[in-house]
């Protein structure tokens, strides 16, 4: 009997020393995880750690000393496995964080441009091998790169082919459609400007074409980031670009969402400007960005060419500096939305909703009531993306976005999100990048570690009236909006404002002054295409918010410079802006 409780005791006694090396090297991980992490003030750092190492060794002076019978020894051990738990899985979340900095700070230096062969279904034509001695259309001037790469890379696999060369997108696919040309190269990245075209022609593209070849190639951004000397201290303006990529944010695409975030850490004030993604812009690039640098175009096509152009030609419109970028993929916001176990928001009177246009993508009916709303991931990137349901169209989608995002970071930085960390960790991984630091990320929580600050967040949007415009970027004309430069000047001096250190009901009372306001800028002067009809066909179907229906517009006009005038409330299924589109949903991405 006393031979077996020897025994006994001897198989605890080395058991115990089992989990006190455990408690030890956990501990040791933890601290380690904590220091690397750098999100901790250095009071609240030093504090943590003592802390820690003081629960560390009483469990395993427990553990080691005082386990003498039975009673003790079970109570003891279970009290040191708990430790060891709480401990690893602290260490677990931990690493988790530090990988997310790692990973949202890895601003890329590369862009990857996919340049496709399409061919209408029953052509005949069905891989690279059907091209050789095939005439292939292809654009004169528009992503030229992009061809150029492709054709290389088929010249090396010894097929050739005629190129022949178009002004325009719509020039191009009109001769897909007509036969001229057995196939087209195209940037994938501008499959979105198809649907830009409003052509019914093109309404399905995608299900219409087979991809026949696929190229893909990488080129190296230049950005510029125009950092703050202490983000603590100083205000700053970041860029938050919103893209719909489909293989992450290397993959070249659209600019959709466009949003300048002003905050200055000094008066707790948030500033987020919004500007329409159809807004009418000069575009603004270097040269080796390959966009057309000086033209007129939509803000979105700036998107193509990289944040770096999307971020010159604000700073242009506006007058202001960005210091930083931040690229929200917004195909990642329903997975961030879930991890956060869903968000709320107030929908004002009279903007209630029974369905979202946007639906389609998720074959799921969604749609809001007037007060507060709980949506989940999907019902959140509807509700950010949809403009048809309502009559203020883009307006009232850039208000929704800029409310989806404050949501966000209200429930993010809320207790509840411990219950969901590990997936709100991998979901942040996927959701955002930018050229903010590690280093200043660390010193932005610190800060609110520390300070507890209780930001006020102020929100304005610019404004256009709508107008169909050659855009460059299309080589054609297509629905736009027109700045209207009050609102452009208003936003200047708000942004000014935060900057200068003004209240948050200061920078709200601040407008345009009416001798501020330069006159609206004019349309530039049509190129020549290859299109010899005089007249410009702009039909138009768009849904009368008061009955539902569709009400179809016949807008064909002599000049094609043509500018929607609108429609009055005098005028049957009266709408605002019936005329501006912002795509629609091709082959896997977003542009409602």
């Amino acid at each position: 009997m006393r031979k077996a409780q020897t025994t006994s005791n001897k198989a605890f006694k080395i058991a115990s020393w089992i989990l006190a090396g455990i408690m030890l090297v956990l501990t040791a991980f933890l601290i380690w995880e904590i220091v690397k992490l750098g999100m901790l003030p250095e009071n609240m750092l030093l504090i943590g750690c003592v802390i820690i190492l003081i629960i560390a060794a009483l469990v395993m002076i427990l553990q080691l000393g005082f386990t003498r019978g039975t009673a003790s020894k079970i109570i003891l051990t279970t009290i040191t496995v708990m430790m060891i738990l709480v401990y690893g899985t602290g260490t677990y979340y931990i690493s988790k964080a530090t990988g997310l900095l790692g990973n949202v700070t890895a601003f890329g230096n590369q862009t990857t441009t996919t340049v496709q062969v399409i061919a209408l279904k029953d052509n005949g034509i069905a891989s690279e091998q059907d091209l050789q001695g095939k005439t292939v259309g292809s654009l004169k001037s528009i992503s030229l790169a992009s061809t150029q790469a492709l054709t290389q890379d088929l010249s090396g696999k010894g097929i050739t082919f005629e190129d022949k060369q178009y002004d325009n997108i719509q020039a191009m696919v009109n001769a897909l459609y007509d036969k001229e040309v057995p196939a087209i190269i195209l940037n994938d990245a501008y499959r979105g400007n198809i649907n830009d075209l409003e052509d019914e022609k093109f309404k399905n593209f995608a299900s219409d074409t087979t991809v026949v070849y696929t190229y893909s190639y990488t080129t190296e951004n230049k950005s510029t980031t125009n950092s703050v000397d202490d983000i603590t201290k100083n205000p700053f303006t970041v860029l938050i670009s919103g893209v719909d990529s489909r293989d992450g944010f290397a993959e070249s695409s659209r600019s959709d969402v466009n949003m300048l975030a002003t905050v200055n850490p000094v008066t707790k004030t948030v500033l987020l400007t919004s500007i329409p993604r159809d807004y009418y812009v000069t575009t603004v690039c270097d040269a080796e960005a390959g966009c057309q640098n000086g033209a007129k175009d939509k803000l979105t096509h700036t998107g193509l060419h990289g944040t770096e152009t999307t971020k010159k030609t604000i700073e242009e419109l506006l007058g202001v500096e960005i210091n930083y970028t931040a690229k929200v993929n917004f195909t990642s916001v329903v997975s961030l939305v879930d991890a956060l176990g869903g968000i709320d928001v107030d929908v004002q009177p009279g903007l209630a909703v029974d369905h979202f246009y946007t639906n389609d993508y998720f074959g799921t009916d969604y749609g809001v009531t007037e007060g507060i709303n709980h949506l989940n991931g999907q019902a959140a990137l509807c509700y950010a993306r949809e403009r048809y349901a309502y009559s203020d169209g883009d307006r009232q989608r850039v208000k929704n976005q800029q409310e989806v995002l404050m949501a966000i970071v209200k429930k993010a930085t809320s207790p509840s999100v411990i219950t969901n960390y590990p997936a709100l960790m991998d979901a942040l991984s996927g959701a955002f990048q930018t050229d903010l630091s590690q280093d200043e990320i660390q010193s932005l929580i610190q800060f609110q570690l520390k300070e507890m600050p209780d930001w006020q967040f102020i929100t304005y949007s610019l404004d256009g009236q709508g107008s169909t415009e050659f855009c460059a970027e299309l080589g054609n004309n297509a629905s736009v909006m027109i700045p209207d430069n009050e609102t452009v000047v208003t936003a200047r001096k708000r942004i000014e404002a935060v900057l200068d250190g003004k209240s948050a009901a200061e920078v709200e009372a601040i407008n345009a002054d009416p001798s501020e306001v330069p006159a609206n800028d004019q349309p530039s002067p049509q190129p020549e295409t290859d299109v010899t009809d005089e007249t410009v066909q702009e039909d138009v179907t768009v849904q009368d918010p008061n009955t539902g229906q569709d009400v179809y517009y016949d807008q064909t006009v002599q000049d094609p410079g043509y500018v929607d005038p609108g429609y009055t409330e005098s005028d049957p299924g009266y709408v605002t802006d019936p005329g501006y589109s912002d795509g629609g949903y091709v082959d896997g991405s977003y542009g409602y």
